[in-house]
């Protein structure tokens, strides 16, 4: 059992994980799912792209919301979320999450549409 002990590797030779951009953009966008209080039925799911240097990430997300709602509310906690999350399951320090509202969904917009009208 010593020899095995003392063939080991140290933790400062064995070198570093990389995880991938791809699969920190996922966490990010499951994460923006989970912050929002509810995802608009008409609308596409939250997506987010990544850039890693290091051990340091930048962090877009993209995502549509119902309105009438606080915005502000709501895109301070997929930032708040999306940052915890990423660096609890990446082990990656997140420097910034800028939140990008590409459509805002209305209940009135949607039956109005649905009738073949659009104010």
């Amino acid at each position: 059992m010593a020899d095995l002990v003392k063939d080991r590797v140290g933790a400062a030779t064995r070198g570093a994980t990389t995880i991938a951009d791809r699969v920190v953009a996922k966490i990010a966008a499951q994460a923006a799912r989970e912050a929002l209080d509810a995802v608009p039925k008409e609308g596409s799911a939250p997506h987010a792209t990544v850039v890693v240097h290091r051990d340091a990430a930048r962090v877009a997300v993209s995502l549509e919301l119902d309105y009438p709602a606080d915005i502000g509310r709501q895109c301070g906690a997929v930032r708040g979320r999306v940052r915890h999350r990423v660096e609890t399951l990446a082990g990656i320090e997140v420097h910034e999450v800028s939140v990008h509202v590409e459509r805002l969904h209305s209940v009135q917009t949607a039956h109005d549409h649905k009738r073949g009208r659009l104010r």
